[in-house]
């Protein structure tokens, strides 16, 4: 199985980009993993919220050229479904039993995902009420999708 993020934003703070790294080393024997970066739009801190639609339809638009056709696209999102780590892991074995062979994270920047990617997802994910960096939701995502091969694979999870 193909397995990628595809985000808003460089990582810049060491901490996040050793924890990324160190996930997906272990993910390496399970998966094709890969992390796609995206530059964040330049905007002031201050929008008109049509100025936050457009911020978000360009990021948006970044974002959509990097999903394949036939990818399986789970956005983030505040108002997606909440799972457990061991839903991710349903999830994800169902997708590769009926032959879905890449699957799609998409992690918007700090103004949210555009209403097309939003649009293009088959399943919007949240990870709690509580609002995250989204620089710090990167590597929360990297170690649950490592937890949910896991889990799939019928292997103890090392902590």
């Amino acid at each position: 199985m193909n397995v990628q993020i595809v985000c808003i934003g460089k990582l810049k703070e060491k901490y996040l980009v050793q924890g990324i790294a160190e996930y997906s080393k272990r993910l390496a024997p399970y998966v094709k993993f890969q992390i796609t970066e995206l530059p964040d739009e330049q905007a002031s801190e201050k929008l008109s919220d049509a100025e936050l639609v457009q911020v978000r339809d360009r990021e948006g638009e970044r974002i959509l050229a990097q999903i394949k056709p036939d990818a399986h696209v789970v956005a983030l999102a505040i108002g997606g479904q909440l799972w457990s780590s061991e839903d991710l892991a349903e999830h994800m074995d169902k997708l590769g039993t009926y032959g879905t062979s890449h699957v799609v994270y998409v992690i918007g920047g700090s103004n949210g995902l555009s209403d097309a990617v939003l649009h293009r997802s088959q399943s919007k994910l949240s990870f709690g009420r509580m609002t995250l960096p989204h620089q710090l939701m990167r590597l929360v995502l990297v170690e649950q999708i490592y937890r949910a091969v896991k889990i799939n694979r019928g292997e103890p999870y090392h902590k």
